[in-house]
C-alpha cells in the first residue's frame, strides 16, 4: 500500500471512529427497526433488536495464553494444558441478559465463556455436537442445547437462523487440519483444560433479526457455493491476516454476499490482550487493507469498525 493510500485509508478509519452511534443501512422499514451490536472482540458479539438478544462466541475473559500477547501485559500466562476459566465478574458487568448464543466452533477463543453465560441467562445455545458435547461436560441442560451440522433453519419466537457449513481459517502457513470430534459417547468432565476445547467443525450464521439479516463468520475461510444466494444486509466479515493465505479471499467473500450495504469486520483483533490495549498493529495489518479493497470492489458497501464494548446501532 502506498504511504498516500495508507493516509486516505487511515482517514477512513478516524471518520469510523467518529461516526454517530447509528449507522443507516439501507432505506426503508429497516429505519424503525434498527440492531444494536456490541463488539466483545475475537469473534464475539452481542446483537439485540429490541425483541431477542443474540450473543456470537461470547469470550470476554480473553485470557493469556500460548504468548502473543504484550509485553505490558502481566497477567499469568495459561498454557494450553492448563484448566479453562472464566472472568465472572467481568462477564457479569457485560451480559446480563441473551435468548441465544450461537458458537462458531469450538476452540477456547469462541467457547471458553459459553458455560458460564449459558448457566447465568438460561440461553439457547446452537452449535456443533462437539460444542453441545463440551457444554453437557459443564451441566448444561439439554433443553437449552441444539446440536447442528450446517444446512438446518430454524424458526423461534421473533428470531430465525439458517446454520451455515463452514471451514476453518487456515492456520500454520495452511499447515492446520483438524479432524477430531466429540460425540455422545465422549467422556468429558469438566473444567476442561484449554487444549480439551477442539474445533470440532466450523460453522456460520445468518441471523434473521425484525428486519434485518446478519450473516456471521467465526473464522478467515468460508465455502463458496454455501455463502452464494445468501444475501444479507449486514456480514461480520472475518479479516485476520490468515485469510491472506487464501485465494483472492476479499473479493470472493463479497461478491459470494451479494456485497451486502453494510460489513463488519471481525476476528481481527489480537485476542490475547485484554481490553484497553492498544490494537493499532492489528489495525494497520488487517482492517486498513481491508477498507481499502472493499472500497474499490464495492463503493456502495459501507465498513464498520468496531470498538471493544462500544455499542453502535445498526437501522
Amino acid at each position: 500500500m502506498t504511504r498516500l493510500a495508507l493516509r486516505f485509508v487511515t482517514s477512513l478509519v478516524v471518520v469510523a471512529l467518529s461516526w454517530p452511534s447509528t449507522i443507516q443501512a439501507q432505506a426503508g422499514d429497516h429505519a424503525a427497526h434498527p440492531l444494536e451490536l456490541t463488539y466483545f472482540g475475537a469473534a464475539g458479539w452481542k446483537i439485540t433488536d429490541g425483541n431477542v438478544v443474540v450473543l456470537i462466541d461470547p469470550w470476554p475473559s480473553r485470557l493469556k495464553y500460548g504468548g502473543g500477547g504484550h509485553p505490558d501485559d502481566d497477567r499469568p500466562d495459561f498454557a494450553r494444558t492448563d484448566l479453562a476459566w472464566s472472568d465472572t465478574t467481568l462477564i457479569d458487568s457485560l451480559i446480563t441478559e441473551a435468548d441465544f448464543i450461537l458458537v462458531h466452533h469450538g476452540h477456547f477463543d469462541h467457547l471458553g465463556d459459553v458455560p458460564y453465560i449459558a448457566r447465568k441467562t438460561g440461553a439457547k445455545v446452537i452449535g456443533t455436537e462437539t460444542t453441545v458435547m463440551i457444554l453437557r461436560a459443564y451441566g448444561i441442560p439439554n433443553d437449552q442445547l441444539y446440536a447442528v451440522g450446517g444446512g438446518e433453519d430454524y424458526q423461534f419466537d421473533d428470531f430465525s437462523v439458517r446454520v451455515v457449513p463452514g471451514i476453518h481459517s487456515a492456520l500454520n502457513e495452511k499447515h492446520y487440519h483438524d479432524t477430531r470430534r466429540y460425540d455422545r459417547f465422549t467422556e468429558l468432565e469438566a473444567p476442561l483444560r484449554i487444549e480439551q476445547f477442539i474445533e470440532g467443525g466450523s460453522l456460520s450464521f445468518l441471523a434473521r433479526f425484525d428486519r434485518h439479516e446478519v450473516l456471521t463468520m467465526g473464522s478467515m475461510n468460508f465455502i463458496e457455493r454455501d455463502f452464494e444466494g445468501l444475501e444479507p444486509d449486514i456480514l461480520l466479515a472475518g479479516i485476520n491476516g490468515s485469510r491472506l493465505g487464501l485465494y483472492d479471499y476479499d473479493r470472493r467473500l463479497l461478491e459470494a454476499t451479494g456485497f451486502p450495504p453494510v460489513v463488519i469486520p471481525t476476528h481481527w483483533d489480537n485476542f490475547r490482550l485484554p481490553y484497553g490495549f492498544s490494537q493499532q498493529p492489528n489495525i494497520e495489518r488487517n482492517l486498513l487493507p481491508f477498507i481499502e479493497t472493499v472500497g474499490e470492489l464495492s463503493p456502495g458497501t459501507r465498513v464498520i469498525m468496531p470498538v471493544h464494548l462500544e455499542p453502535f446501532t445498526v437501522r
